[in-house]
């Protein structure tokens, strides 16, 4: 009688820095991309949410990964592997932007930062760390547009780097007592080095959350003290620690893409509603040919927002109808949860170009039973303070 091997053991969960406070703090953690991560803390996820809506919250974010580019040839490599346009930005900018394959399938979506005249910073999503990273190394063995590999200085930089988020409408109050640069003049998507409780930080003004906020990036073996002193800036102001939950919450009511549910390597930017960050004009990049063809025929389906029309709670995975009353399957959710902000059940998902209008009537399918629900324009929520230019981008 043959035995056989047994399964090999799952690769244990990375924890951040953090992890130790977290239990402290008596968080509930899970894992979620690779990582074990705090979902939500005693409080619960409905008082974080709304402390980042009308306070501010902190979160360890110390599971998404952070690389650095710096050389010569640093911004043309960068031209080479993302869809947006790096030559836009000047020193102290940052950009959303995509990393896609030669068909244009979405890889990742990522934040770049330019911190210095040639060195430049890029976070992208724990899940995809590793996989960036060698897709990256091996697009850096033959680079286009002229970029000589031994002019570029790639590395990944977390770990040891760390970041947390502070996000909110008093963030900005918060943050200040403990940094020196003054930080009112900080635009969105801007970035500067400084300090944070005196340790060297670079601090960004992104978020993933619809609010003012700021992200920091440093040395994790200072995790544990900036996290104490953020918390005790912002004691009096009723700052509280944040975890996955209300993260998700906040960032589907501001329409905010998460990666491996509205993008994936079998979505393009197009349909995903993200044209703005593709530059076809800047010349070749990796996938630009796959997207010229996408762009020239039009996409088949558009990312879309939904809200239910009645009671019930919208999941990922629910189906998509084509009547309030029933009808075939014409999508499925990505997201969908209660929006304790707006106080109704919301959710995103791909749909046909017939049924992507906004005031679109549509059903959707829960535990059997067509609900009825209708198309409405993202972001489901947009602070009343927001500028035409700090409208929601995924930053985190």
């Amino acid at each position: 009688m043959t035995q056989t091997a047994p399964p090999p053991a799952p690769p244990a969960l990375k924890r951040t820095p953090l992890y130790q406070v977290h239990l402290h703090l008596g968080a509930r953690m899970v894992p979620f991309g690779g990582w074990e991560m705090p979902v939500q803390y005693p409080t619960g996820v409905l008082a974080e949410h709304h402390a980042v809506r009308e306070r501010a919250g902190l979160f360890d974010i110390g599971h998404m990964g952070q690389l650095r580019f710096e050389g010569p040839d640093a911004r043309e490599f960068l031209q080479w592997i993302t869809t947006n346009d790096v030559a836009r930005l000047e020193v102290g900018a940052a950009q959303y932007s995509l990393l896609c394959n030669e068909a244009g399938g979405i890889l990742d979506d990522v934040i770049v930062y330019r911190l210095a005249e040639t060195r430049y910073m890029m976070v992208v999503n724990a899940a995809n760390t590793d996989s960036d990273q060698a897709w990256i190394e091996q697009q850096l063995q033959r680079p286009g547009r002229g970029v000589q590999p031994e002019r570029v200085a790639f590395e990944r930089l977390s770990p040891p780097r760390t970041l947390l988020a502070l996000q909110g409408p008093r963030s900005l109050e918060v943050l200040q007592r403990l940094t020196p640069v003054p930080l009112g003049s900080l635009r969105y998507y801007h970035a500067l080095e400084s300090t944070v409780a005196a340790v060297p930080t670079a601090i960004a003004r992104t978020g993933y959350t619809g609010e003012r906020g700021y992200e920091l990036s440093f040395d994790g073996a200072q995790a544990v003290h900036v996290w104490h002193a953020l918390l005790e800036a912002g004691k009096d102001v009723g700052v509280i620690p944040c975890g996955l939950g209300a993260r998700d919450t906040l960032r589907l009511e501001a329409g905010m893409a998460l990666y491996s549910h509205e993008l994936t390597v079998e979505t393009n930017p197009y349909e995903a509603g993200l044209e703005r960050v593709v530059h076809l004009e800047k010349g070749e990049f990796v996938g630009a040919a796959a997207l010229r063809a996408i762009h020239a025929a039009g996409p088949t389906r558009r990312l879309v927002g939904i809200e239910l029309l009645g009671p019930g709670v919208l999941r990922p995975e629910y189906p998509i109808l084509e009547h309030a009353t029933g009808g075939a399957v014409i999508g499925r959710l990505t997201s969908g949860a209660p929006s304790p902000t707006l106080r109704k059940s919301i959710g995103m998902g791909y749909v046909p170009l017939q049924f992507a209008t906004p005031g679109t009537e549509v059903g959707v399918e829960i535990r059997g039973r067509p609900h009825a629900a209708r198309v409405v324009t993202l972001p489901f929520y947009r602070r009343a303070t927001a500028a035409a230019s700090e409208q929601p981008r995924k930053a985190g």
